[in-house]
């Protein structure tokens, strides 16, 4: 081989690894929206390699990249760079702003290399999604207006233009949102309250939270949020009675129920749960008479219960809940003692005249006799 033959390849060689090796700036571009047909044309590679028709068969022109999908493909007639495959922008170019493929032309007569960047133009395929379709805010009854919490973002794989854009909220008494626009890609969303929040008019708010996206037409996306109202203790026991009336037989069993209390309280946990018990027990040491069940609410026959001691009871009861710090409501309860006969009548006389003359007269008055019993009722 002659040395010039040789120089000749040597300098090919090069010239193709120099092209190779530079790749700052494509030699030619061109931009297509994923998703389109199979055919659509790209653009005239002929045109642009002023190449004519009949230069294009003597030229040997090839399209070659380094995807394993074959993208793009050349009408040899035409000249015409069209798309080959389906392009989907997301797979190629997941969570990047700008998406392109890079192909390079070669033609054999003359040799010549050609780098050729395709932009992959975005298209509102894809809607807006949040990671979780159920999210969860506890807040206390006791917060603030005004006060903010953080909602789930949305995510959209489409970029630019079509990407999240802003999100909504459905119409509710209690909050509405706060949108912060960071930039292109970063829309977030707060959540502020508007109401004071009262868990016993309603315990668990259901909101609806929507991405939209800036596609035209905007796609939309969905997360449901719930928020939990926590309990404070703001509410205080009720009984139901303001006033409990019941009887009692004297000398009733010890253990005897009387009654049970009932006092209810709005609040959740320890905050509505309740203890019973007496708060003034008075001069009769009622405390010995009666007990009563701190949990239950139950009173019941403590000691011996005497109607010709007391004929009847009054007994104050409290009943406080377990919150910090606590809260309380107070009640009497009235005991009405009924006489049983467990006394025998008692005489006593006493002497008017003593001694009686014989010779007194019908109807006189000799002696006074007194029957008592301690039992109430009449005596025959």
């Amino acid at each position: 081989m002659a040395a010039r033959e040789q120089w000749d390849i040597i300098w090919g060689v090069f010239f193709i690894l120099l092209c190779l090796c530079d790749s700052s700036v494509a030699q030619i571009s061109y931009s297509v929206s994923e998703e389109v047909d199979k055919g659509t044309a790209v653009g005239n590679l002929a045109k642009d390699l002023n190449l004519n028709v009949q230069q294009l068969q003597s030229a040997g022109l090839q399209i070659t990249s380094g995807y394993k999908t074959r993208y793009f493909d050349i009408n040899r007639e035409s000249g015409v760079l069209f798309v080959n495959e389906r392009i989907d922008r997301e797979e190629l170019c997941p969570n990047t702003v700008k998406c392109s493929l890079n192909i390079e032309a070669t033609l054999s007569n003359p040799r010549s290399l050609h780098r050729i960047e395709v932009v992959i133009n975005d298209i509102n395929d894809n809607a807006p999604s949040f990671l979780e379709d159920i999210a969860t805010i506890d807040m206390s009854e006791s917060s603030y207006v005004g006060e903010r919490h953080p909602l789930p973002t949305a995510h959209d794989a489409d970029v630019g233009a079509n990407s999240v854009k802003t999100y909504k909220l459905n119409p509710n008494e209690y909050f509405s949102l706060d949108i912060q626009d960071i930039g292109d890609q970063s829309v977030s969303a707060e959540l502020v309250l508007q109401k004071a929040l009262d868990r016993e008019k309603q315990a668990v708010i259901e909101l609806t939270l929507t991405a939209i996206d800036g596609g035209k037409p905007p796609k939309t996306g969905t997360s449901q949020i719930q928020v939990n109202v926590l309990d404070v203790n703001d509410n205080s026991p009720v009984f139901s009675k303001s006033l409990y009336k019941v009887q009692v037989v004297e000398n009733a069993n010890i253990g005897t129920t009387l009654l049970t209390l009932t006092a209810t309280d709005l609040d959740d946990g320890v905050n509505g749960q309740i203890i019973y018990s007496f708060t003034e027990r008075g001069r009769l040491n009622r405390d010995y008479k009666f007990a009563l069940n701190e949990n239950t609410g139950e009173i019941t026959v403590k000691g011996n219960i005497d109607y010709e001691e007391n004929q009847a009871h009054e007994i104050r009861v409290q009943a406080r809940d377990r919150g910090t710090p606590p809260r309380s409501a107070h009640g009497k309860v009235l005991v009405e003692v009924i006489d049983v006969n467990d006394n025998a009548p008692e005489i006593l006389v006493s002497s008017l005249m003593s001694p009686v003359k014989e010779d007194a007269e019908i109807g006189t008055a000799v002696a006074m006799v007194t029957v008592t019993d301690k039992d109430g009722g009449k005596m025959v």
